[in-house]
């Protein structure tokens, strides 16, 4: 059952053998931590979830509310030392109604040991961040970078079929991943006016015959795994409904991804430096606007970019018990929407956040976060917010 669990994190959740790992149980410097016991059985039940305090004010209001959040266990089964199965369910809270979602289901064959294979329906591996680092225990703010979730630009899960695997290069190391999946899905306007040209990503049913394509490629240069530079693709040539006058409408998409852990005596800690920098290029379409009730055509430069980076403190070499679960966090991101869409959009996020974890899995965060936008859904503007929340993997 040790396999199963090392392997599930390697291969399901991204933490591959030759990747950098994150909240590492042989690292946490409080004496009071347990080592991590897998199961011995080949069923396995892991999972996260968070709760908290959300505060967000604009110039028009100010809202504040307790949000019970999420809960996501995570299903593993070992069917042999080869193949393996894995799904994630996600309970949520929305507009005061119970939401709950897939967030994958997938079966996986280990060909060897630099080659597994898996189908059905899995985190694309598009940067690092939809793919390792989204979940609320090992996220180290309680929100997600601008371009990623609802109306981002990142891709996050697809249907289809994925190899991947990883290469000791005698000391630096490789890691690998090609796919593909049913794709994205164009919005053309017919339901959502305002969202004419962007895609959606949850495309459960292919809508055409043409399947999406894509991979990652991560390096890491140095024998301590300490640095990690990545480069993702993702493209479709059809986007649009099938026999629709936006079938042919294609896209590409593809991230760079950067990332820095290690403990430096100097500073008498852990520096975590993370960043990733998308970009999304669709093919220009023509789109129906429909204002005082007379229909007009338009068109724009379907060109999107977003960008984060990220970096944490944690003092794991103080003599103080207390110091060491303390970690000092800030995040900058960017999302650029095209120009002349309905959804245009240029919004500038920051970040600072206080944590305190209670075990190498379990940590309260209290951040402090700005958002300013012009245009938008919403108009544009600024919001800032106050969160405090509570999150654990189990």
């Amino acid at each position: 059952m040790k396999k199963l669990f090392i392997l599930t994190m390697i291969v399901g959740i991204g933490h591959i053998s030759y990747g950098q790992t994150y909240n590492d149980f042989e690292t946490d410097s409080t004496k009071t931590s347990e080592p991590f016991k897998p199961s011995k059985t080949q069923f396995m039940i892991r999972g996260y979830g968070h709760t908290g305090l959300n505060t967000l004010s604009s110039d028009e209001e100010t809202e504040s509310s307790y949000v019970g959040s999420a809960f996501a266990p995570i299903f593993l089964f070992k069917h042999s030392d080869k193949l393996i199965f894995e799904a994630e369910l996600e309970f949520g809270l929305e507009g005061n109604e119970l939401e709950v979602g897939l967030e994958y289901a997938n079966v996986m064959y280990v060909l060897n040991k630099n080659m597994t294979v898996r189908a059905g329906k899995f985190l694309l591996p598009f940067g690092t961040f939809m793919e390792r680092l989204h979940p609320s225990w090992i996220n180290r703010l309680p929100t997600v970078p601008l371009g990623y979730g609802h109306d981002g630009i990142a891709p996050s899960s697809g249907i289809g079929v994925e190899l991947r695997g990883a290469f000791d290069l005698g000391g630096p190391k490789l890691n690998y991943s090609v796919y593909s999946t049913n794709g994205p899905r164009l919005k053309d306007g017919s339901e959502e006016p305002e969202e004419a040209g962007m895609l959606l990503f949850q495309n459960f049913e292919d809508n055409n015959n043409s399947k999406a394509f894509g991979g990652r490629i991560g390096l890491l240069p140095f024998a301590d795994s300490s640095t990690e530079i990545g480069f993702s693709t993702y493209s479709t040539s059809k986007a649009g409904t099938r026999d629709s006058e936006y079938e042919n409408v294609g896209a590409f998409l593809y991230a760079i991804d950067f990332a820095f852990i290690k403990q430096i005596p100097a500073i008498g800690g852990f520096i975590d430096i993370k960043g990733q920098y998308n970009n999304s290029n669709i093919d220009d379409a023509t789109y129906i606007e429909i204002e005082d009730d007379v229909e007009e055509e338009y068109t724009f430069d379907n060109k999107s970019n977003s960008f984060y980076t990220q970096l944490s403190y944690r003092p794991t070499m103080a003599e103080s018990d207390f110091l060491k679960k303390l970690e000092l966090v800030g995040r900058y991101s960017n999302y650029n929407a095209p120009e002349g869409a309905e959804w245009e959009e240029q919004s500038d996020q920051y970040a600072f956040g206080l944590n305190y974890w209670l075990t190498w899995r379990s940590v309260i965060k209290m951040t402090y976060q700005t958002t300013e936008s012009a245009g938008g859904h919403d108009g544009g503007g600024t919001v800032n917010g106050f969160y405090i929340h509570w999150a654990i993997g189990f």
